[in-house]
């Protein structure tokens, strides 16, 4: 029996959080454990602010978004004025994931994360694709 779509529900932040974590807990040990340092924030829709600052017109444009430094400039002698931050927004990953319809909301929200986590680790095309072969 088919269950009507009035009666499902969107997956809430919580899940998409499950689902950022997983995806961290699958990335290979060196990168996983750097990983699990940055911040992890799901909110529905990037904020006014954000949109402006990229010159991103719709909200349903922006997936995802690293707000740092990355490790490759890091100095030791900076002082983190906050931490690694990665966002990720649900109604756009949502949105994106039904306009596709060909991979699992694990598949999207895994390429989202990796996609930030290269802005955060410094990874090349090269490197991204090895940890997520969607990328190639």
């Amino acid at each position: 029996m088919t269950t009507p779509h009035a009666t499902l529900t969107a997956p809430d932040a919580a899940q998409i959080e499950a689902l950022a974590l997983a995806a961290i807990a699958d990335l290979p040990l060196p990168y996983r454990k750097a990983a699990q340092h940055v911040v992890l924030r799901i909110e529905d829709f990037a904020s006014d602010d954000m949109l402006a600052e990229l010159g991103v017109e719709s909200p349903f444009e922006l997936t995802g978004l690293y707000e740092g430094i990355p490790l490759t400039e890091k100095s030791v002698s900076d002082q983190p004025l906050q931490p690694d931050l990665i966002w990720l927004f649900r109604r756009p990953i949502l949105d994106e994931w039904l306009e596709r319809g060909n991979v699992t909301l694990q598949e999207l929200v895994t390429h989202v994360l990796v996609h930030e986590l290269a802005h955060h680790f410094g990874w090349s095309d090269a490197e991204i694709g090895a940890i997520d072969p969607w990328w190639e």
